[in-house]
């Protein structure tokens, strides 16, 4: 049987042109439970973002995140799914220095499992993007609200320059990159770089009119409290665990779990044949 091969950077770039694929959804993952989840869901872009360092390592923002946080993730979800196009983030600190950096730091990410790597700037960093598809590894631009650095200077207003946006997508398209993500960027803004490349935008927060979307998942689950307002929550799934975690301490204060074995004498107890077998692993020799 022939292996089941991931999803390339190529693909995705011809979905620019597949009326039947032109849309496709995104979505987070920073381990390889959430990782599964998605592939099974039919999700084959899934992003690795240092937006881990907010909802899953309780920073205040992203620029704290490590190189060895995001390898370390991504490789968790590669390692849970077959088919799925996994894009890791390069973190703050890992690709501005030099030429050098951007490669030795995406080579690091790629040995970990990434498809694909992603970084934030335009026209700036062009040369990086440059760079690091020389050296063979397929890039995903990132354009307007920019995270890692806005907190330091433009903030997190919608982008709404749009020759500076148009000026900045077109030098991450001819550095080589095969997708882009428009952040905040104004929906009509937005519409126009998209007609206006050859490869695909993936908006978050851009309009509707975006090659594909991408959000958060704990945004989309309902895992973090502080969802931007473009987010749409599909599931409660904070108040779900709540409620398991509040069930299990009531029935250990109570005595109810775990179930008591019937012993001499022991008018508590539960029947053994009513409790749970649980089944332990053997041990590899």
């Amino acid at each position: 049987m022939a292996a089941i091969r991931r999803l390339t950077s190529a693909a995705i770039r011809a979905r620019k042109h597949d009326l039947t694929q032109s849309r496709f959804a995104v979505v987070t993952a920073y381990d390889a439970p959430f990782a599964r989840c998605a592939e099974e869901a039919g999700i084959d872009v899934i992003l690795v973002g240092d937006s881990l360092g907010m909802v899953v390592l309780g920073y205040e923002s992203t620029a704290p995140v490590e190189l060895a946080d995001m390898c370390r993730a991504g490789g968790a979800v590669a390692r849970a799914t077959a088919r799925a196009h996994v894009i890791v983030d390069m973190p703050l600190g890992s690709y501005q220095a030099s030429d050098e950096d951007a490669i030795r730091s995406a080579v690091a990410l790629v040995k970990a499992g990434a498809t694909s790597v992603k970084l934030e700037g335009g026209e700036a960093v062009a040369p990086r993007i440059a760079a690091i598809v020389r050296a063979g590894i397929p890039v995903v631009g990132h354009i307007g609200v920019l995270p890692q650095t806005a907190a330091m200077g433009a903030g997190f207003r919608r982008k709404t320059d749009a020759a500076q946006m148009l000026a900045d997508a077109r030098a991450v398209e001819s550095a080589g990159a095969f997708s882009i993500v428009l952040e905040m960027v104004d929906p009509e803004v937005a519409l126009e770089i998209t007609a206006s490349l050859a490869i695909p935008t993936i908006g978050i927060g851009a309009g509707a009119e975006c090659d594909a979307q991408v959000l958060v998942m704990h945004d989309l689950l309902g895992l973090y409290p502080d969802a931007p307002p473009f987010a749409k929550r599909y599931a409660e799934v904070a108040t779900i665990v709540t409620e398991a975690f509040r069930a299990y301490a009531r029935e250990v204060r109570e005595g109810a779990f775990p179930p008591v074995l019937t012993t001499p004498g022991n008018d508590r107890a539960a029947p053994l044949s009513d409790a749970p077998v649980y089944a332990i692993p053997a041990k590899p020799v």
